[in-house]
């Protein structure tokens, strides 16, 4: 071997994806490659030129830009680029420039595409790459949204005041008073949590209205039950918190003690009015046709957040809250049409509603859970009634009847809740292909109406079990297999070959299912109580389950997929077309293409490990 052949040998050894190769291929390499020498401030690379080699950075370094001239990335010594077009179609995907006086090393393209093909271990050193791309393009994103993203904590000006249970509600009234506050929080002295809040409006409707004398004390008139926040949660959370459960103040916590309030007024430069706008308008209408009216303003609030920049968890969150909130005025309105419950009962949420990642296209998927005092002959008669004027409604509202049937309306999926404990028990225990269908759509479930107590007591019901047996989990794994990624065997799209979406990828079906699927799979494993594939990715990572830096490998792809999805579904409707799932390759430009098969390979690898990570034939 020749000396200048000897000094490129020692050159690549130490980089990936060299590195990962056996000695006589680097020797083999070092002999076929080719130098180029680039000026400061020359282009090494210009967009969609035709590219038939890696190039390695030897001395120098180089800027990528995306092809609107955005920086990509910046590589020095040791640093590859191209590899992106040589896998794909032969044309460079990213300008290239030099920044300061450059020297490139040319690994001819058939020695490339060979060792990708040849060699694993070089194939994921490549693929690295690609990851670290998607995460770059993620992290844009999340930072084009900070405010989305701001902690509670941001917010807290002033410790809460607060009252002993002692004093009156005249003491509580010259309180509010002197500090110039709408509310104060009754807590014992020695407590770290409050019991109740007082608030202006407390002292208007059961102080002034019904002649209650100021003497009396504080806790008649005080709100208990109270709804806690964590300081270190998002200003997001804090406002579907408060849409959903109807507060407008919460109390906010630091290792376990009360450090201030939130109101509603604190939240609202932060966020999109046209989404409070809608959850309070919601409640305002009487009827189902007044309800149906809102679905302008339903898909307005969905294009704003878009235009806002705002992430797909954001988008989810506020959607689902809007899904729930027509579900909570609908279950009002039948009550006040056929009249209060024979006996308690929970209404569910399941499936991307109760995961806070509803879109604006999405079905109904419902059921009710009934008290055990439940008598089929007595009481099912108000409890069908009330199922399909919900159906019904929700229906006029945009949320169109489950294909499936997995509706309250079907009296399969409106029982009480010791049969639906039997259920789970049954579907955990032995599994059977219906069964694990099953799972898949009920162990995501979340109480809307009634006796949520029992959604939860369901939840901890599905997760103590589950968690336990190898088997179902194993079983659960296979069956998240079943929806694949759309990549072929060159990283080409496979696209749906139908007429109507012919030419084109199903997001969900292919995508962001599948994803919540395994990610599901994983969250049972490790005991997470969160419904949110987001929130779950969270407590997977915390319990170290997943090879280093797998996690956010998945956050990473969920958040990409998820608002090629959402866009597409914006685009639609101010088009003024029927949104729908299906995205066409060709609409999307090099750069989301790109990072759209970068975030399917994270799904293919991320099914790979859970086949080996749950393997069958465990008990």
């Amino acid at each position: 071997m020749q000396a200048e052949h000897l000094e490129i040998l020692d050159f690549l050894r130490p980089y990936p994806p060299f590195r990962e190769l056996p000695a006589e291929e680097l020797e083999h390499l070092a002999t076929v490659v080719d130098v180029g020498y680039f000026k400061r401030g020359s282009e090494i690379l210009a967009y969609n030129q035709r590219v038939s080699d890696l190039h390695v950075v030897r001395s120098g370094s180089v800027e990528v830009l995306t092809r609107t001239g955005d920086l990509h990335n910046r590589l020095s010594e040791g640093g590859f680029f191209a590899e992106g077009g040589l896998l794909r179609n032969g044309r460079v995907r990213y300008p290239v420039n030099a920044l300061e006086d450059t020297l490139i090393y040319y690994i001819p393209g058939r020695e490339f595409n060979r060792l990708y093909d040849e060699y694993e271990e070089f194939a994921d050193a490549v693929e690295i790459e690609d990851r670290e791309r998607l995460k770059r393009t993620v992290s844009r994103s999340r930072q084009a949204s900070d405010l989305m993203t701001s902690t509670i904590a941001s917010l807290i000006q002033r410790d809460p005041i607060v009252i002993s249970p002692n004093c009156t509600v005249r003491q509580a009234a010259e309180l509010m008073t002197e500090e110039d506050v709408s509310s104060v929080f009754v807590q014992a002295e020695g407590e770290d949590l409050p019991e109740g809040v007082v608030t202006d409006k407390d002292l208007r409707r059961r102080v002034l209205a019904v002649g209650l004398s100021d003497q009396a004390p504080v806790t008649d008139i005080m709100s208990s039950n109270l709804v806690f926040i964590e300081a270190k949660q998002r200003i997001f959370e804090a406002m579907l918190i408060m849409l959903r459960k109807k507060v407008r103040h919460l109390p906010v916590l630091q290792n376990n003690k009360a450090i201030g309030v939130l109101t509603m007024s604190d939240l609202v430069q932060y966020e999109s009015k046209s989404s409070l706008y809608v959850v309070s308008n919601i409640f305002k209408q009487n009827t189902q046709e007044e309800l149906a009216a809102l679905v302008d303003d339903v898909r307005g609030s969905f294009i704003r957040l878009v235009e806002e920049d705002a992430n797909s968890r954001m988008i989810g969150s506020a959607m689902a809250v809007i899904g729930r909130s027509f579900k909570q005025r609908l279950i009002e309105l039948a009550e006040e049409k056929y009249g209060p419950a024979p006996v308690p009962y929970c209404f569910l949420a399941l499936g991307s509603m109760a995961r806070g990642e509803q879109l604006i296209v999405t079905d109904q998927d419902n059921a009710l859970v009934l008290s055990d005092r439940f008598i089929p002959e007595k009481h099912d008669e108000y409890f069908r009634k009330l199922a399909q004027f919900v159906s019904d409604g929700l229906d006029a509202c945009g949320y169109p009847y489950c294909s499936g049937n997995i509706m309250a309306t079907n009296p399969e999926w409106r029982q009480p809740l010791s049969k639906w404990k039997a259920y789970f028990s049954e579907w955990i225990d032995y599994p059977t292909p219906e069964g694990l269908l099953h799972s898949s759509i009920f162990f995501d479930l979340e109480g809307v109406w009634g006796r949520t107590d029992y959604a939860n007591m369901l939840n901890d019901h599905i997760r103590k079990k589950a968690q336990r047996s190898k088997r179902f989990l194993a079983c659960m794994a296979r069956n998240a297999l079943n929806r694949t990624p759309p990549l072929g065997f060159f990283r080409d799209f496979v696209m749906e070959k139908d007429g109507k979406h012919n030419k084109s990828i199903n997001t969900k079906r292919r995508g962001t299912a599948p994803l919540a699927d395994l990610i599901r799979v994983h969250a049972l494993a490790v005991g997470s109580k969160r419904h949110n594939s987001f929130a779950r990715l969270e407590d997977i990572h915390a319990a170290n389950t997943l090879p280093k830096g797998r996690a956010a490998d998945l956050r990473d792809a969920l958040e990409f997929i998820s608002m090629v999805r959402i866009r597409h579904q914006a685009a639609a409707l101010q088009n003024g077309e029927e949104p729908n799932n299906n995205v066409a390759p060709d609409e999307l430009s090099d750069f989301e293409r790109n990072n759209l098969k970068d975030a399917f390979q994270i799904l293919s690898n991320a099914q790979k490990f859970l086949r080996f990570q749950y393997p069958m034939g465990l008990s």
